[in-house]
């Protein structure tokens, strides 16, 4: 996959808010799960833009995510939490993309999460 397009503003977001100070994945996954847990208001309507394997849904369904994951889950990906046959289901934020009336620091730290990933950065 192709690099996404470097954007500086949100490069220098990334290293002052998230990353400052994280220099093992561990340190960078606790970074990343502090900063969505502060910047996500819950809940908030996304759709699926990608498929995984370890996750039920598919391209196009819309879910309401409604918290993070535990912090234990998080330690490799970012995961939040859908309501899904009458359980809370962890799912990859990778796959998600906010819609509708989403609120600005949502968005912005969906979008953060996203372009990080597509620059290649592992956990």
């Amino acid at each position: 996959m192709p690099q996404a397009k470097m954007n500086s503003k949100r490069e220098h977001r990334i290293a002052i808010e998230v990353v400052v100070d994280a220099y093992s994945p561990e340190e960078q996954a606790m970074g990343w799960y502090n900063y969505l847990e502060e910047k996500l208001h819950f809940p908030f309507l996304t759709k699926c833009i990608a498929e995984r394997a370890i996750s039920p849904l598919r391209k196009g369904d819309e879910v309401e995510i409604v918290g993070m994951a535990p912090e234990e889950e998080c330690q490799h990906e970012m995961f939040v939490e859908t309501r899904w046959e009458r359980r809370k289901l962890a799912v990859p934020l990778s796959q998600l993309k906010p819609i509708a009336a989403t609120d600005k620091d949502t968005k912005e730290a969906v979008e953060d999460w996203h372009y990080w990933i597509d620059q290649g950065h592992i956990l």
